[in-house]
């Protein structure tokens, strides 16, 4: 396949005009083609259009695309008021408010928020709208559900509700709202699990963190595969996220800086090896943040040297910076 072909659809997916699925299942229809031309060359070509003065462009439809923006718009600024709505309510007068109360208002506000979102994806349109509403809506649902169990089996049902949810409107949906979603109530479950299920009444909270670093690890595996199989870009971002996140819960374990090192340079690397194969921005820019936040930090909690970190970074970033510029100064052929 050709890189025009490539770089066109990398522009058209940051534009928001296909998705990645969409451009993925183009990229195998032409590779497909490819293969079938070489294996065949005797397979007659579709005939080729006569050279001449290319077509004017058709004139977009200005006030069209106005009026599908401002829909999408204010079904986007619905389900926020909608949410925001219920979170005000409920923190103002959760002491006043009975078991009953508290259950209806996130029932209903889970109804509403998911039942447009089946609706719109029914209809086939604003399946953008219709994956935000429905991420939305799993959330609150879980919410509801933790509300209506209360106490520590409310917290793992409803987390187990909410990801149920996420993951059969992530199956039906496939939009990147959805992943973002899962990706969050993955984070709460590793947090829930850890604390009310792994951790016994007497552990510290130090020693949980090393529970919850090893969760995040197991949530940046799925996301690893879920990239597989949808929105690469946003998934393999989520995954670096995880790995961040890991590193992170490592740092408050007692010891766990070395682990936090190898956590925060593994999703990283693997981050930057993505990048320089596709050449995605997100996995560059998430993988230099985990870098940044990571590296000095582990490294001063280890030596508990500041200057010593300072500067041994300082040294590494000139040792890189000047490969760079002695790799810049040789010709392409060489």
């Amino acid at each position: 396949m050709s890189s025009r072909l490539d770089d066109e659809l990398s522009r058209l997916v940051s534009a928001g005009v296909l998705r990645q699925y969409q451009a993925d299942s183009i990229r195998d229809a032409a590779d497909a083609e490819i293969d079938a031309a070489l294996a065949d060359p005797g397979r007659p070509r579709p005939p080729q259009e006569p050279e001449g003065p290319e077509p004017a462009e058709a004139e977009p439809l200005p006030v069209a695309g106005h009026t599908s923006a401002l829909v999408e718009v204010l079904g986007y600024i619905g389900g926020a008021l909608l949410l925001g709505a219920v979170a005000l309510l409920t923190l103002a007068n959760w002491g006043e408010m009975g078991r009953a109360a508290r259950i209806t208002t996130g029932s209903a506000a889970a109804v509403a928020l998911l039942g447009s979102a089946v609706v719109l994806a029914l209809l086939r349109r604003r399946e953008q709208l219709s994956s935000a509403l429905a991420a939305l809506g799993c959330c609150v649902a879980g919410f509801a559900t933790f509300v209506a169990i209360e106490g520590e089996a409310g917290r793992v049902v409803g987390v187990a509700v909410a990801l149920a949810l996420a993951a059969g409107g992530l199956w039906w949906l496939k939009e990147p709202s959805l992943l973002v979603a899962t990706f969050g109530i993955l984070a709460v479950g590793v947090l829930v699990i850890t604390a009310d299920v792994l951790t016994p009444d007497t552990g510290s909270a130090a020693n949980s963190a090393g529970i919850a670093g090893t969760g995040f690890i197991l949530v940046a595996f799925v996301f690893a595969m879920l990239g597989l199989v949808r929105d690469q870009v946003t998934s393999w971002s989520l995954a670096g996220a995880a790995m961040f996140s890991s590193s992170i819960c490592w740092l408050v374990q007692e010891r766990g800086e070395i682990m936090a090192l190898a956590v925060g340079t593994a999703g990283p690397a693997a981050l930057l090896v993505a990048y320089g194969r596709t050449r995605r921005p997100a996995y560059a820019v998430v993988g230099c943040s985990i870098l940044l936040v990571i590296w000095p930090t582990a490294l001063y909690q280890l030596t508990d040297n500041l200057a010593g970190v300072a500067i041994g970074l300082v040294v590494a970033s000139a040792v890189l910076l000047l490969a760079v510029l002695m790799l810049s100064r040789r010709r392409p052929n060489e």
